[in-house]
């Protein structure tokens, strides 16, 4: 028993004492395609111009990722302003390109000490999307002439766009849409679901890069309900202050991306499945940029699961290195806390019932919503992962604990008092060796549920194999998403065998 509190604290300790990283300019960006693309391309230019830069990526939505930039957990990303505008600062849209920017930039600047940089040149606005056979079909071209039929269609949309003032909510009031159903799914399953015909329409960038006219065609938005989403750098005064070259570098870009760029760039990435970093150091490249030679960068592509995993087996080594560090944090201050707690209320059924409760009540929060709330306070990375999967641990250290303390056979007790033993001796030579079973049947779960749950740590940019599992979902890149899948389900049984292992040597022999 002591040996395993030695370890949790062992653990903890060397947490706290971790070196802080380096000052680096942070680079954000959300979790689809296009965002890594522009964000990897703003990385490689302040790179070539001296700045050390950190590529933090598949943050989780505007808010996660905004949230992120005011607490200064990243200091740049990329974003739209028809986004800022509406999203960020709750203004009614405007038609007027620039407008938008005006507008976003002085309400950016007042209320955030955010600057919006030069727009990149392109205009990814949102679009509604069908089948070209089906949309032939009905006789339609436009969303007007999709109204009065939009009640026998299923519309399936992102979870962030069913959400937002210029989405669904927005949409559907505007034209009129009365759809049969509404089904919410991830951004990059839905072009796989249209065209499997498990929906009838879906909401689409206009520069996705998965837009195929001869399958696929975009709706006309006939009364101009989209605004113009112009995307942009925006970034922390204070980081532009830092890195007194990083306002030219992330301007560098300025006006040299058009629309059918973008969306050239964006098929290269999500259906030729080249790395993002690949198409825009090679971007970069074309357009004078960045020398021949910058940039050192993986350029594996798709293929057989077992090949990719071979082909990335020094990439998994490091994520499994990153999942281990969360999940063996979080479990350390999980065993530290939810033993000793456990005892102490295994003597007091009063104060056992709502400590329970309360550990119960933290299981039932969603992880990525557990997650986004504790952005504004422990900001992006490991910290929010740790504390998210130490109270996820908790409960299943803390019930078998109290669990196996309370289930020691009383006449045991009794004989320990009838020779003469302490309170504390009982405990430690009594108690705990009979309840080390159920004890550590509760550490095993915990580990095992803190392996599977850390995978979700990737949407704040806390690492670990989530990482490709995140960036698989939003290709739609089945081997991409295996290979950190596989990887943390054989972690998680490596784990559970060497806790059966340990569990065998600290539970006392009978007979």
């Amino acid at each position: 028993m002591r040996k395993l509190l030695l370890v949790a604290l062992l653990v903890m300790g060397l947490a706290a004492c971790a070196r802080p990283a380096p000052d680096t300019l942070k680079i954000g960006s959300k979790p689809f395609p296009e965002s890594e693309l522009l964000a990897d391309m703003l990385a490689i230019l302040a790179q070539e111009r001296g700045i050390p830069v950190t590529r933090i990526g598949n943050l989780g939505g505007t808010k996660i990722t905004f949230d992120a930039l005011k607490s200064g957990s990243i200091d740049v990303y990329p974003e739209y302003t028809g986004t800022g505008l509406m999203e960020i600062l709750q203004q009614a849209a405007t038609n007027d390109p620039n407008e938008a920017l005006e507008l976003v930039r002085q309400g950016f600047l007042k209320a955030y000490d955010i600057e919006w940089l030069e727009p990149l040149g392109f205009n990814n606005t949102y679009a509604l999307a069908m089948k070209t056979a089906e949309m032939k079909a009905l006789g339609i071209r436009t969303i007007s002439q999709l109204a009065p039929k939009s009640g026998g269609l299923i519309f399936g949309c992102s979870h962030e766009f069913y959400d937002r003032p210029d989405g669904y909510p927005g949409l559907v009031e505007f034209y009129g849409l009365h759809f049969k159903k509404v089904e919410r799914l991830q951004h990059g399953l839905a072009y796989q679901a249209l065209l499997q015909d498990k929906i009838d329409l879906t909401d689409v960038y206009s520069t996705d890069g998965r837009l195929d006219p001869e399958t696929m065609t975009v709706l006309v938005d006939d009364r101009h309900f989209f605004p113009p989403y112009y995307a942009a750098p925006v970034a922390r005064r204070e980081a532009l202050l830092r890195f007194p070259a990083a306002r030219e570098a992330l301007n560098a870009l300025a006006g040299r991306i058009d629309d059918p760029t973008m969306q050239r760039l964006n098929r290269q990435v999500e259906v030729e499945k080249v790395p993002s970093k690949e198409v825009a150091l090679n971007f970069l490249r074309k357009q004078g940029l960045v020398r021949g030679e910058a940039g050192a960068l993986q350029t594996g592509r798709g293929g057989d699961v077992a090949q990719v995993l071979w082909a990335r087996r020094g990439e998994i080594a490091v994520l499994v290195g990153q999942h281990l560090a969360l999940t063996g944090v979080a479990m350390g201050l999980a065993i530290a806390v939810g033993i000793p707690l456990g005892i102490v209320i295994s003597r007091s059924v009063r104060l056992a019932a709502p400590v329970l409760v309360a550990a119960g009540v933290l299981q039932t929060i969603p992880s990525i919503a557990l997650l986004a709330f504790m952005i504004p306070y422990l900001g992006l990375g490991a910290k929010p992962a740790i504390a998210a999967l130490f109270l996820y641990a908790l409960l299943p250290v803390l019930r078998n604990t109290y669990t196996g303390i309370r289930g020691v056979d009383p006449a045991l007790v009794e004989v320990g008092l009838g020779m003469g033993l302490r309170a504390r001796q009982i405990l430690t030579l009594v108690e705990i060796p009979l309840a080390m079973p159920v004890i550590m049947a509760g550490i095993r779960t915990a580990a095992v549920i803190s392996i599977g749950t850390a995978t979700l740590a990737a949407w704040i940019g806390a690492g670990g194999l989530g990482d490709p599992i995140v960036t698989g979902l939003t290709r739609n890149d089945v081997p991409t998403i295996l290979t950190g899948a596989i990887p943390a389900a054989v972690l998680a049984v490596v784990v559970d065998l060497a806790l059966g292992g340990l569990e065998r040597l600290v539970t006392p022999r009978t007979g």
